[in-house]
């Protein structure tokens, strides 16, 4: 501005003497500071990079170098899910739930990476399935949309997590943020457990 004899006003100028006075420390303004590039940020690429690589039932081959694998029939909010968590720094994938295709052998085998599955009520996912057929007009969906086999789809999910002891979470009315949340929790509380239990 002063090569330009342009004239300059420093709008938060007023705020950040405000601010300073009452914390007591001056401002240090640092240009991109908010945009550091440290290892938490390289983290969160390289998981955002695996839930990429890992969406939609691409299961990886080593499947512990997943921290979390979400499994859900169609529309319940996996890919968004995984996204999220990728961008805390969990490297998650997502497993596509069709009743009539079996599960991935790779999770059939013991794992470390934490494995949840995801329902939603009927009601929500017909809706949400609805939209998209919209869509895809140019295909036969009816089954898709039916309740009747959204209903079964759902007791399908339940019935093999609770085969396999894996938590279901019901993301009906839950945000990304709030599923996300409930994830790491149960995630966390599984990872403080003493390996006995």
């Amino acid at each position: 501005c002063r090569e330009l004899n342009v004239p300059c006003v420093h709008v938060l100028s007023a705020v950040m003497g405000v601010f300073e006075s009452y914390l007591g420390a001056p401002q240090t303004p640092i240009v991109g500071g908010q945009h550091v590039l440290d290892a938490d940020y390289y983290r969160r690429i390289d998981a955002l990079n695996f839930a990429m690589a890992h969406d939609d039932g691409r299961v990886p081959d080593r499947i512990d170098s997943a921290d979390i694998i979400l499994l859900g029939i169609s529309r319940t909010s996996k890919t968004p899910t995984s996204i999220y968590l990728a961008n805390r720094g969990y490297k998650t994938c997502n497993v596509p739930l069709v009743p009539q295709v079996g599960l991935p052998p790779a999770l059939l085998q013991p794992t470390k990476a934490f494995i949840v599955g995801l329902v939603a009520s009927a009601e929500r996912i017909a809706e949400i399935r609805r939209n998209r057929v919209q869509l895809l007009a140019d295909r036969n969906l009816d089954d898709y949309v039916d309740r009747a086999q959204i209903q079964s789809e759902i007791l399908y999910t339940r019935k093999l997590c609770s085969e396999n002891n894996w938590p279901v979470i019901d993301v009906t009315r839950r945000s990304i943020e709030e599923t996300a949340a409930a994830i790491l929790k149960l995630y966390h509380d599984r990872h403080s457990k003493p390996e006995s239990q």
